[in-house]
């Protein structure tokens, strides 16, 4: 009998692959006979480190796999690894196009079901029916389940701190002060805590003795960043300064993250890292709550408009006020707080 071998497909968005990630990890220690070929973008490729059985194989989709002809391209690439099973967790044009060249070839295809139907009942302002869906990962573990495999998700966080990186040993040098990440930033800026209110937050961190490391963004954020490690003691600003591999590792020796629903929650996730998350026009019973949190650290307002959005690219509108500016700062700090001294 030939070896299983599955392609699993998800390109984008990062919190997306991360989440992918963990649930692979799973799926790889209980079918340890079953060979996968991760295929996403090269940027995400640290994600998969250390999964056995797994090989990634990066999708280029500005260059050589850009559209019918490069998708064409990349499916020759991929068949290249005789797969018995493709697993499509995107489910967007680009999966699509390739599940279709491997069906004509005769592969078995299962593919994601996203939920649009029960996501929009839940978001919608009238009529909306407000329960909590099933977790992403779950729809991820189901494609697995339509392929015949058996897959049980353990919902729990695994920590396994890895090496400090020797560029970052001096951030953690001192072992007595708890090491709280903040990830303040998102695609969306409607999932954003406002800055002024995040200063106050770090303000407040700062002055209780943690030491802060924040993460996420591009030039902007990074100077928003070193503004606040300028002004606050034991605050440093990590964007821009190490890979994704390196913050990886960081953040696997962290003692909490602070994140909103974005991927800093999904990367803390995958390493086993608790989070504090903050919820604004998006809830985490859309299910994209980080793998393993629990859903009484995510801090944010009742209203009965919430959520009115699944990605946060919609403004929220529960008052004259966002629902992020509802929430006070002196709240996170609290929850912060507990969750260390707990």
């Amino acid at each position: 009998m030939s070896k299983e071998k599955i392609i699993v497909l998800r390109f984008s968005a990062m919190g997306d692959v991360a989440m992918v990630a963990s649930v692979l990890k799973e799926f790889s220690e209980q079918n340890p006979s079953v060979e996968m070929v991760m295929v996403s973008r090269e940027a995400f490729n640290p994600f998969f480190d250390g999964i056995p059985n797994l090989n990634f194989h990066a999708i280029e989709p500005k260059t050589i796999h850009k559209g019918i002809g490069g998708l064409y391209q990349l499916f020759k690439e991929i068949k290249k690894y005789k797969p018995t099973a493709i697993a499509d967790l995107h489910d967007n044009l680009r999966s699509r196009v390739i599940s279709t060249f491997f069906r004509l070839s005769g592969i078995k295809i299962r593919r994601i079901d996203k939920g649009r139907v029960e996501k929009k009942a839940l978001t919608r302002s009238k009529n909306k029916i407000f329960k909590p869906l099933k977790p992403t990962v779950e729809r991820y573990a189901d494609v697995f389940r339509a392929l015949g495999f058996d897959i049980n998700l353990s919902h729990q966080l695994v920590s396994k701190p890895k090496e400090i990186p020797s560029s970052a040993k001096d951030l953690f040098r001192d072992d007595t002060k708890k090491k709280v990440g903040i990830s303040p930033f998102a695609q969306h800026i409607f999932k954003v805590y406002p800055l002024d209110k995040m200063q106050q937050v770090i303000a407040e961190l700062s002055k209780s003795g943690y030491e802060l490391f924040i993460f996420g963004g591009g030039k902007t954020e990074q100077q928003t960043a070193e503004n606040w490690a300028n002004q606050y003691q034991n605050t440093y600003n990590l964007i821009g300064n190490f890979n994704l591999s390196e913050e990886l590792a960081i953040i696997s020796n962290l003692d909490l993250m602070l994140s909103m629903d974005s991927s800093g929650m999904h990367i803390a996730s995958l390493v086993g890292i608790p989070v504090v998350s903050v919820w604004g026009p998006t809830h985490p019973y859309a299910g994209f709550l980080g793998y393993g949190q629990l859903e009484s650290d995510c801090i944010q307002i009742d209203n009965p408009v919430r959520p009115n959005s699944i990605y946060g690219n919609k403004a929220c509108i529960c008052s004259v006020e966002s629902c992020m500016d509802l929430i006070n700062p002196e709240t996170i700090v609290n929850k912060i707080k507990a969750k260390l001294n707990g």
